[in-house]
């Protein structure tokens, strides 16, 4: 059964960080790319960053360019971002999810990042 967790989440003062953790199960990060989403109250969900399973290539959305990073940990089968110099614009639900083919099949339930300024 295909799981995702996230964790981490939480309230922070603007130029704070937190680490978010996406703990992945049913799956192989071996073979799955994971991206992770947020959406902000009244706000389309939008993509923030993703790395890929086959060569550890990431990419991320303009806003949080030089701040956050995405990372794999192979041996716990979970993906982490570090956030890093938050905004209160940063303030979000936060969601993982499992690539699959064009698009992703599976989301977590999401943690929530309140950046208080």
């Amino acid at each position: 059964q295909v799981q995702l967790v996230e964790s981490g989440g939480g309230l922070v003062q603007s130029g704070g960080s937190l680490r978010l953790s996406c703990a992945a199960s049913g799956f192989t990060l071996d073979y799955h790319g994971i991206a992770w989403f947020r959406q902000a109250p009244g706000k389309e969900r939008e993509g923030v960053s993703c790395i890929s399973s086959s060569d550890d290539t990431t990419t991320y959305a303009d806003s949080v360019k030089g701040r956050f990073t995405i990372s794999r940990d192979i041996a716990n089968n979970t993906v982490h971002l570090q956030m890093n110099s938050l905004k209160s614009e940063d303030t979000a639900v936060y969601y993982c999810a499992k690539d699959y083919e064009s698009g992703y099949d599976y989301w977590g339930q999401g943690t929530q990042v309140t950046v208080s300024s």
